[in-house]
């Protein structure tokens, strides 16, 4: 059975009647911003969630200008994911793992491994079988004697190399933190709006459900006081 279309009041286009909705469901502060736009809208009037998506990205906007002022690109980053009904939480650790190079990689276990235990041991027993070695079974003819000035060269030459690569990989991580950081900011600003648009809108549900369980009590003591008199008649 097809639905017959209804005009939209915005757009004046035919839409079903399921890919919009009425003016009085709407939540009263977007009515209420929706009715400065629109001056003769009815609360009777159709609207299509298009138009109504365009009207609540406004009104988001205007909202945020008017509590943090100058809006950020995240901030409309936020606008258009509400437009859109947008998922904004992403997994920003794999996002940014695959657009490293091989070098980046490269230095990124180089300075986890520079930054380990294992790395310490192993470097300690280097240096302790370096200096035994000069020092004790090479005396007559060690390739690097007191006061091990080869070795203090190599030192020197790792720690130089070392040193920018430990550098570049925490430059990374800092823009890893703070696109994470961003991310953050976004999901929690869309999440706050989305809740204060909920709780609006249930407490806007709830009001018309009282008023409606108030006119229908009304219409049950009209229908009582009405039986009461015809009975008494009789």
């Amino acid at each position: 059975m097809s639905v017959a279309p209804v005009i939209c009041q915005i757009c004046k286009k035919p839409k079903s009647p399921n890919n919009g909705m009425i003016a009085e469901l709407i939540r009263p502060s977007l009515l209420e911003f929706i009715k400065k736009k629109v001056p003769d809208l009815d609360n009777k009037a159709f609207i299509c969630f298009e138009d109504l998506g365009n009207f609540r990205k406004d009104y988001v906007k205007e909202v945020l200008e008017d509590e943090i002022g100058e809006l950020s690109a995240l901030d409309n980053e936020v606008i258009q994911s509400l437009e859109q009904h947008e998922i904004l939480s992403a997994d920003i650790s794999k996002q940014f793992e695959k657009k490293l190079t091989f070098g980046e990689r490269l230095s990124d276990h180089i300075a986890e491994f520079g930054g380990s235990w294992k790395f310490l041991i192993t470097f300690g027993a280097v240096i302790f079988v370096w200096i035994g070695a000069n020092a004790v079974l090479l005396a007559t003819r060690a390739f690097d004697p007191y006061p091990f000035i080869l070795l203090n060269l190599i030192l020197s030459c790792l720690a130089a190399v070392q040193a920018p690569i430990i550098m570049m990989s925490q430059n990374r991580a800092e823009a890893r933190d703070r696109l994470r950081a961003e991310n953050d900011y976004k999901v929690n600003l869309k999440a706050e709006l989305e809740i204060r648009h909920l709780h609006e809108k249930v407490d806007h549900l709830l009001s018309r459900q009282w008023q409606r369980l108030a006119e229908i009590q009304q219409m049950q003591l009209e229908l009582m006081h009405d039986l009461s008199r015809s009975s008494r008649r009789t």
